[in-house]
C-alpha cells in the first residue's frame, strides 16, 4: 500500500466541496480520478499531495513514499535552459560523476602513488563510488534524458533553448518530461494529456504502461484511460467509489449497477403496492383484520430500498439546419500559408467535401491544421492556392480558444446579443439545455471556467443552425459526459461536419474520414482513426517488404525517355539511401553493444582497481557515446 485517504472531506464555507473520500492505491497501480467539472477531482489531488488542507479524514502514506504531483496546465518556469533544466534532476549523479573524476585525478598524482595507504584509501573509496554510480543509473542519465526529451516532441529542439522563450504548451510538456524522469513512487497527474498531438500521446502512453511507479489521473481522455489504468475511482455527489478495470469496464459496470438496483427498488415497490392494497381491503372486515394487521407490522419492519440515484442533470442539445448544401460542399486546391513570405508553415493543401460527409483533420502540433480552418472560414488569406465553397453553404465555426466570446458580457447577454431576434424565454430555455439555470445566466463570461466557456460557445454555435460547422477541439474542457453529449449530437447532425481533435476516442466515434495534414500537403484515408493506423501499419509493412525485395535493376540501353532516366536514378538513391541505413544500424548497434561492455566491465574488481583502467575505460565510453550521437543524426535524417 503505497497511500491511504480516508473519509477525507473539504468544504468551502457553507458548500461541499468533498465527503467521506476514500481512496487506496497500491504499488505500480494506475489508477483513474473521474467525475463531472467541478465535482472535486483537482482539489482532491491537491489535498493528498500536500498543497491543500482538509477538514476531516485521514492520510496514510508509506514510509518515504515519494509523490510527484503536477497541475493542470502547469507549465515550467525556469530561466535555464531544456538540457541544464532536465540534468538538474539528476544533480546527484552529476555531482558522484564530478566526484569520481577528481578521484582519478588524485589516483595520477605523485603525492597519492607515493603514499601506499592514502592510494588504497582514495582507491576504496573510487570503487565504492563507482559502484553506487552505476547502481543508480549514472550511465543511463543522457539516454533517459534523449528518449523522454524525443517521446515528449523535443527532440528537434537545440538543447540549449531557453525555457523562457517556450509557449505555454510547450512549457506544460516540459514539467511533465521532468516530472517522468524525477520518477517518484507515486505520479499524480492532472489532464496530462493537454497541449500533446496523437504521436505524443501515443508514446506517452507506452511509457506511463511500463513506468514503475503508481500513477493517479485525472484525464477527460476516455481512449487514454482505457490504455492506462486498471482501476477507476469515481468522485459524484461528494463522495467516491471504485471500480475495479480501465473506463469503458467502469461504464458498463456501473451501468449494470443502477439497472440492478432499479429492479430491485422496482420489485419492492411493487410487493409494498400489493400489501398495502390487502391491507387497505381487509383492515374493515372482522375476518381478516388480524392478518392485515399482520401485514401492515410486516410492511412498518420492511428494510425499503432507496431509489437509484440517476446521472446527475447533463447538458442536451441537437444541431439543426434550416436549408441543405449542394452535392459539393468545399473544393480547397493546394492552399499554402506563409507568415512572412519566405518560410511556409504549409503547403499543397487539397482536399474535398461532400454534403453530409464527417471528416477529421489530423496532424502534428504546429503544423497549421487551426491555421487551414481560419482561411477556410475566411478569417486568414492563404498565400498561395485557394478554395471554393459550394452552393447554400451556411458555415458555424467553434474555436478552441474561444476568443469570440466577450468577457464582460454575462452569459446571458453574450447569446442574446448574438441573437437579438429570439425571445429571452427562447434564449432561457437554451441555455438551461447547456445546465446554465437560474442566477447562473448573469455570471460574466470571465469568471467562468473552461468547461462553462466551452458550453456557451456551443449553445451559441447550435442557435446558428448552420449547414456546415468546423469545429476546432471541440471536447477541449469539456467532461467525459459532456462529451458524450456532444458525441450524440453530432451523429444525429444532417450537415457536413470537418473538424479537429486530439481525442482519439472522440476521433474513432464520430470521424468517417481522416486528413492526415503534413508541411508538404494533405493524406485523406477513408474510416475512423483506428482505421488510419491500420492503414499506417499496412503501408508501413509494404514499404518494408518492397525494401527487403527489391533487387538492382538490370542494365538498360542509354536509350530510354527521360522519364526512365530520373526513375532509375531515383531508385538508385533510393537503394544508396537504404544501405546507408542498414550500415548504420549495424554501426549503432555495435557502438551500443560496446558501451555495455564496456560500462559492465567497469564494475569488475579487476577494472575498478585500476585507476588507469578507469580511466581508459570512460575515455572509451565517452567517445563511443560522442560517435552515437552523430550515427543518431544521421540516421533520423536519413529516415525522414
Amino acid at each position: 500500500m503505497l497511500l491511504q485517504a480516508s473519509n477525507i472531506s473539504k468544504s468551502y464555507g457553507v458548500r461541499t466541496v468533498l465527503s467521506n473520500i476514500t481512496l487506496q492505491i497500491q504499488e505500480r497501480e494506475k489508477v483513474g480520478l473521474v467525475g463531472v467539472n467541478g465535482a472535486g477531482k483537482s482539489t482532491f489531488l491537491q489535498i493528498i499531495s500536500g498543497e491543500m488542507s482538509y477538514d476531516g479524514g485521514d492520510i496514510f502514506k508509506a514510509k518515504e513514499t515519494k509523490i510527484g504531483y503536477l497541475a493542470q496546465n502547469s507549465g515550467l518556469q525556469s530561466n535555464d535552459t531544456i538540457i541544464g533544466e532536465m540534468r538538474g534532476v539528476f544533480a546527484h549523479l552529476l555531482a558522484a560523476e564530478r566526484e569520481l573524476r577528481e578521484l582519478e585525478e588524485a589516483m595520477a598524482s605523485p603525492d597519492i602513488q607515493a603514499d601506499a595507504k592514502k592510494y588504497d584509501d582514495t582507491l576504496h573509496k573510487y570503487a565504492i563510488r563507482s559502484e553506487w554510480f552505476r547502481e543508480h543509473g549514472g550511465y543511463e542519465m543522457e539516454s533517459r534524458i534523449r528518449t523522454i526529451l524525443s517521446g515528449m516532441g523535443f527532440g528537434s529542439f537545440d538543447p540549449q533553448t531557453r525555457i523562457g522563450t517556450l509557449s505555454g504548451g510547450q512549457k506544460t510538456r516540459l514539467a511533465l518530461a521532468k516530472m517522468l524522469l524525477q520518477q517518484p513512487d507515486l505520479l499524480l497527474l492532472d489532464e496530462p494529456t493537454n497541449h500533446l498531438d496523437i504521436a505524443t500521446l501515443s508514446w506517452l502512453e507506452d511509457y506511463l504502461r511500463a513506468y514503475p511507479g503508481a500513477i493517479l489521473v485525472v484525464s477527460h481522455d476516455r481512449y487514454f484511460l482505457d490504455a492506462l489504468v486498471d482501476t477507476i475511482y469515481e468522485i459524484e455527489r461528494h463522495t467516491s467509489k471504485r471500480y475495479a478495470g480501465n473506463y469503458t469496464r467502469y461504464v458498463e459496470t456501473k451501468a449494470a449497477e443502477y439497472e440492478s438496483r432499479m429492479k430491485q427498488y422496482e420489485k419492492q415497490q411493487d410487493e409494498i403496492a400489493r400489501m398495502e392494497d390487502f391491507i387497505q381491503r381487509n383492515l374493515v372486515r372482522a375476518s381478516t383484520t388480524k392478518r392485515a394487521q399482520s401485514r401492515r407490522k410486516a410492511l412498518d419492519k420492511l428494510d425499503r430500498i432507496d431509489k437509484p440515484l440517476g446521472d446527475l442533470k447533463r447538458a442536451s442539445f441537437r444541431f439543426e439546419i434550416e436549408q441543405m448544401t449542394g452535392k459539393d460542399v468545399l473544393a480547397a486546391d493546394r492552399i499554402g500559408v506563409s507568415f512572412d513570405g519566405l518560410r511556409f508553415l504549409f503547403r499543397d493543401a487539397s482536399f474535398q467535401l461532400s454534403r453530409g460527409e464527417t471528416a477529421a483533420l489530423i496532424g502534428p502540433n504546429g503544423i497549421g491544421k487551426s491555421t487551414l480552418l481560419k482561411v477556410l472560414i475566411g478569417q486568414l488569406s492563404p498565400t498561395e492556392g485557394g478554395f471554393k465553397w459550394g452552393a447554400n453553404v451556411r458555415i458555424g465555426y467553434y474555436d478552441q480558444e474561444q476568443t469570440n466570446l466577450n468577457s464582460a458580457n454575462s452569459v446571458l447577454d453574450e447569446v442574446w446579443n448574438a441573437f437579438p431576434h429570439l425571445e429571452e424565454a427562447r434564449i432561457r430555455t437554451v441555455l438551461g439545455n447547456f445546465l446554465f439555470s437560474g442566477e447562473d445566466v448573469f455570471k460574466k463570461i470571465a469568471a467562468l471556467s473552461g468547461g462553462e466557456k466551452a458550453r456557451v460557445a456551443l449553445a451559441k454555435l447550435m442557435l446558428q443552425n448552420a449547414n456546415v460547422l468546423i469545429l476546432d477541439e471541440p471536447t477541449n474542457h469539456l467532461d467525459l459526459y459532456s462529451k458524450e453529449v456532444l458525441e450524440a449530437s453530432l451523429i444525429d447532425y444532417e450537415g457536413t461536419l470537418l473538424f479537429i481533435s486530439h481525442d482519439r476516442y472522440f476521433l474513432n466515434k464520430m470521424a468517417e474520414r481522416v486528413l492526415e495534414q503534413s508541411a508538404d500537403g494533405i493524406v485523406s484515408y477513408l474510416g475512423n482513426y483506428d482505421d488510419y493506423k491500420e492503414k499506417l501499419a499496412e503501408l508501413e509493412a509494404a514499404r518494408a517488404a518492397a525494401a527487403a525485395e527489391r533487387k538492382p535493376a538490370a542494365a538498360q540501353s542509354a536509350d530510354k525517355p527521360n522519364d526512365y532516366e530520373s526513375d532509375k536514378q531515383s531508385k538508385r538513391e533510393e537503394r544508396s539511401r537504404q544501405r546507408k541505413l542498414e550500415q548504420l544500424e549495424q554501426d549503432i548497434h555495435r557502438l551500443e553493444s560496446e558501451v555495455g561492455d564496456l560500462e559492465a566491465q567497469l564494475a569488475q574488481p579487476d577494472v575498478f582497481n585500476d585507476y588507469v583502467l578507469v580511466q581508459q575505460k570512460n575515455a572509451a565510453i565517452e567517445e563511443r557515446k560522442a560517435a552515437l550521437e552523430q550515427m543518431y543524426g544521421e540516421w533520423e535524417t536519413l529516415l525522414a
